[in-house]
């Protein structure tokens, strides 16, 4: 079976959503007949049967529209046969349905091949996101992991939201970042301070070291009004979690003591900017013990806004969501943020949740025999 988006193309097959839309032109040119039939105007009413057809051209094939067109064509010669005009003066009027479902076959044979190319791009994005964004699995070392991602271009699918997670020699490493603008320049940015961390997260021992390396990167690339904001944060022995924060939005931490920001204690410039002066990044160390969990999120999480204008407060919301499964507590927080904003963001918005097991539960769990 081939992925729906890899499916053959039919160009005969109906489209659109539901049944309801495509089968709309029928009852129009019904409805004309019906019109025609019990009023007074007679055949006033057969040049609105063009209506059927043009609408068929957004939900049906070239082959599908033509059918349409037909019945149109046809209930009309036929209730022409019951009034007194002259047969030219019946040509005339089959003339404007007739070609209405001409010009629309051709519409509709466009349409299709749009859609064909928009199918195309869509794939390729899909390759291209994959590639950038590499699906992160559920257990990352010693730790739980989920992340959900939404580009604000819904066509794209890819946007300026960065993540990675990685475990290195150095401990579990990962990184939640923001690029300033949108589009294929933000993509490219993001691609590359990806492809930084990657390397240099397995190489350099120290956690600055590896935002040094990404910094001196950007500085050599980007543009002098461009920069990334991130978190990028490591676990190098047992209970301690370090995190540096280069202009981004504090990640929360969930503990026995509840749901907290850990703001960071330096407020460092962002990615690209170190340059411009500013407090250089700070090595900023958290306890993180069994059963902690550790959000990560984008601008475009907090920035949603309502009908009201009123922006998603995450902290707030959080707390009703967190469970023992990270997959399910940020598949339940990313519903909620899309019932907030109405069920469309309008920046690229990405959740990285990482959980550290209890592990009494775990092995009371596999140890429990099943029934």
């Amino acid at each position: 079976m081939y992925p729906a988006r890899l499916r053959p193309y039919d160009s005969d097959q109906m489209e659109g959503t539901g049944l309801i839309a495509p089968a709309v032109p029928v009852f129009i040119i019904i409805g004309v007949a019906l019109l025609a039939l019990v009023t007074s105007e007679g055949l006033g009413w057969l040049p609105m049967l063009a209506v059927g057809p043009a609408l068929a051209a957004a939900h049906w094939g070239p082959y599908g529209v033509m059918r349409i067109g037909l019945l149109a064509v046809g209930v009309g010669a036929l209730l022409g046969t019951q009034g007194e005009e002259t047969l030219r003066t019946q040509a005339i009027i089959l003339a404007t349905p007739a070609a209405v479902a001409l010009a629309s076959c051709g519409a509709s044979a466009m349409r299709q091949r749009r859609e064909q190319v928009l199918a195309a791009v869509r794939s390729v994005a899909e390759a291209a996101q994959n590639a950038l964004l590499t699906p992160v699995p559920a257990q990352v070392g010693q730790f739980q992991v989920a992340v959900r991602y939404s580009a604000a271009a819904a066509e794209a699918r890819v946007g300026g939201d960065l993540y990675a997670l990685l475990s290195t020699p150095h401990g579990v490493r990962l990184i939640v970042g923001d690029v300033r603008g949108k589009g294929l320049p933000a993509v490219s940015t993001a691609a590359l301070v990806l492809g930084v961390f990657r390397e240099a997260a397995y190489d350099e021992r120290d956690l600055l070291d590896v935002v040094g390396r990404i910094e001196r990167s950007l500085a050599r690339n980007l543009a002098p009004d461009d920069f990334v904001t991130a978190v990028v944060a490591g676990y190098p022995s047992e209970g301690r979690m370090e995190l540096v924060n280069c202009g981004h939005a504090p990640p929360l931490l969930f503990g026995e003591s509840g749901v907290s920001a850990v703001e960071p204690t330096r407020p460092a410039p962002p990615l690209g900017l170190a340059s411009l002066g500013g407090d250089l990044p700070s090595l900023q160390v958290v306890p993180f013990i069994e059963g902690d969990q550790l959000l990560l999120y984008t601008d475009g999480v907090i920035e949603a806004r309502d009908r009201s204008r009123e922006y998603f407060p995450l902290l707030e919301r959080v707390p009703r969501h967190i469970c023992d499964e990270p997959s399910r507590t940020l598949a339940s927080l990313h519903d909620e943020l899309l019932s907030h904003v109405g069920g469309r963001l309008h920046d690229d918005a990405a959740l990285l949740l990482l959980r550290k097991p209890v592990l009494g539960a775990v092995r009371g769990a596999a140890e429990m025999p099943s029934m």
